[in-house]
This record gives structure tokens, sequence and C-alpha cells, in this order.
């Protein structure tokens, strides 16, 4: 039994962070993949840029400059923030510095504003944005052009990230995850959208459990209701990142407390309207995940008590995975890169299991806390 439960656990770590995307990348190799169209459209579709603000009076006129000069026809696109409750200056500077309409809402959360600017929109395609996010010139103009096939209901963007400190291998993980996403698009569709940059389709646009996210949440949804959920990589945006790993720590542990709702109970893992090809990313990339920490506690409980018994290949499993927690631990005293990635490997693991915790002991509130540095 033993062994069972350290092979088990041991290949499922490995399949979900090494096995998984060389499989992707055979599939689509095999298959061909299938890429959305990006030919198509008489004239640019109108779309409506929502940003969903709480307290951002430091960021949000640079995120209206920013909009304002994307490369997409000016009387096409529709700017709207929604202010979430805000009690500083932000709807005042985002109106003084072009938005077409500004929310002022109560405080609901993240999702209740976006649903009510979707309500307010007139665009044929909605697109979402953070506040501290900055599009690259033609990114809306590329982000739109999958929307030309019309089985498309979502599409999101790449982002990237600056400003850490470097201790935070965010970064790092991003270049791991789009590579990933990518693969994802030309097979089944993505698992998980970002932030930062993505758009729905006006028609498709639906509303979701207010402790939850677009992120995680929207492009499964769109799967099971017969739209084609996909990743532009041309469509790129920039944030800053949390300056540390131990604040990218409390903001994964923020982002998986709402995660968990939509996990637990959302309909993630009821495979239904899936197909074959998404029910395999939805395990492989979201399941196996999210039960990293579960996995990581039985392959080390399970190798320290068959090294004690027969030593051998036992003990030396148990050996790298020591040796992986004394390196987290000692990166801030040792700042090299393979301490460093360790360091940020175990607390965003951590991270999972901490996010579940607060879920499960406070119910999720509706509304988010912004990641400190990050502005």
């Amino acid at each position: 039994m033993l062994k069972a439960l350290f092979w088990s656990a041991s290949a499922l770590i490995v399949y979900a962070h090494a096995g998984y995307p060389a499989l992707l990348w055979l599939l689509v190799r095999g298959r061909g993949g299938r890429r959305a169209a990006t030919a198509g459209f008489g004239s640019p579709p109108v779309v409506s840029l929502i940003v969903a603000a709480h307290d951002e009076e430091d960021v949000i006129a640079a995120r209206m400059a920013n909009a304002r000069a994307l490369d997409y026809p000016r009387e096409r696109l529709e700017l709207i923030v929604a202010s979430d409750g805000s009690t500083d200056r932000t709807v005042e500077r985002a109106r003084s510095a072009g938005a077409d309409l500004v929310l002022d809402l109560p405080r609901g959360g993240k999702v209740v504003a976006q649903d009510r600017a979707a309500e307010r929109a007139r665009g044929d395609l909605l697109a979402f944005s953070d506040a501290n996010s900055a599009w690259a010139p033609d990114a809306l103009r590329r982000l739109v052009a999958p929307f030309a096939d019309l089985t498309v209901g979502y599409a999101c963007g790449k982002v990237s990230f600056h400003g850490s400190d470097g201790t935070n291998q965010e970064g790092l993980y991003w270049r791991y995850e789009n590579a990933v996403r990518e693969l994802e698009s030309r097979l089944g569709g993505v698992t998980a959208g970002n932030g930062a940059i993505y758009a729905v389709r006006r028609s498709a646009y639906m509303r979701l459990d207010p402790r939850t996210s677009h992120d995680l949440s929207l492009p499964f949804n769109m799967i099971r209701r017969g739209w084609r959920a996909v990743y532009e990589p041309a469509a790129r945006a920039e944030e800053a990142m949390a300056p540390s790993v131990e604040g990218e720590f409390r903001r994964k542990r923020r982002m998986m407390r709402h995660a968990w709702p939509t996990v637990l109970g959302g309909g993630l893992l009821d495979p239904r309207g899936y197909g074959t090809l998404y029910t395999l990313e939805m395990v492989s990339h979201r399941l196996l995940r999210y039960a990293s920490p579960a996995l990581h506690l039985v392959a080390l409980g399970s190798s320290a008590a068959l090294a004690h018994r027969e030593g051998g290949l036992y003990a030396t499993a148990l050996a790298a995975q020591v040796a992986l927690l004394v390196a987290a631990a000692a990166a801030p005293a040792l700042p090299s890169p393979p301490a460093r990635l360790a360091r940020y490997y175990v607390l965003v693991t951590v991270a999972l299991a901490a996010g579940l915790w607060d879920h499960l002991r406070a119910e999720t509130p509706t509304f988010w806390d912004r990641a400190e540095g990050t502005r």
C-alpha cells in the first residue's frame, strides 16, 4: 500500500507538471490542432472595454490613456469603468481621463461590477482588463480577430509581468503557462484565462457566482455551452507582479480562496459537455494542479515510511524532497536561482491549500482585495 501511494502520487505530480505539456505537444503535432479564423469581419466590431476598479485612483487615468491609444477605431470602442464601491477619486479620475461611461456602484465585488457594466455596454464584444494592465497598441485588434470564427465565444491574450525584486518567479511560471495554454487552445480549448486581457462575445456572456472570477469560470462554461474558448498570444498585455515571492504567496492564496467555490461546487469538475480532449485538459491541468498539495504530502509521508523500512531508492526520493524544502527555506539567505525557484514552487503549492482552508474556514466574500505592490 505504501509503495502504491508513493508511486501513484509521484507519477501524478510529474505528469501534471511535465508529462501533460509533453502529451499536449504530441497531440497537437499528431492532430494538427485547430486555430480560430483571423479574418472575416466586414468592418471592426463594436467593442466595449470594461475595467472593474476599486480604489484605483493611482492607475485608472493611465489605464484610460492606454485604452484611448489603442490601434482601433475610436468610434467603435466604448470605454467603461465600473467603480466597485471606491472610496477614493477613482470615479472622478476615470471621467476626466476620457472614459465613455463610469458606473459609481456600491461595493459588491469584481464580478458584480462586471455584470453591471455588461448590462450597460453597447458592444458586440465585451473586452475586460485589470485597472493596472497596459495593452500593446495592437492588442485589441489582435484580441478581436478570433471572433471572426462564429464558434468562438471567449478569447484571452498573453500577459507578461514586470517589477519583481528577483525572488518572485511568476514571470517564469507564466511563460510555462502560456505555452501550455497555446497548445490547449489548439485542442479542446483553454482551461483558464487571465484578468489582464480577454474578451467575450456578447451573446455568450453569462453571470457567474460573484465569489469567483471570469478567469477560471468563463472558459469551461463556454465549452459546456458549445462555444470555443481560445488563446491569442499576439494580443499582449503587461502588469506589475507582486514584488516578492511572499507577496505572490498572498496573492495566490487570495486567488485560490475565490477559485475553490468553482472547483468544489461550480461545476468545473463535472465532465458533461466537455468532450474527450477538454476532459483530459481539465483533469490534467486543473484537477491535478489543485490536488498537488495533497499529492506532495502523500509522496513525502509514504517515502519517509519506505525509506525507514527499505532505504535505497525511497531514501533517495525522501532526500530529494527534503532538499527541495531546505532550499525553499534557505532562499532568503541564499538567493541562488534554483533556491528561488524552489521557494516559489513550495509557496505557490502551499497557497493552494491555504486558499482552500480560508474558503472552508470562513465563507469566501464576493469582493477582492488587490495584491500589494502591483500598482
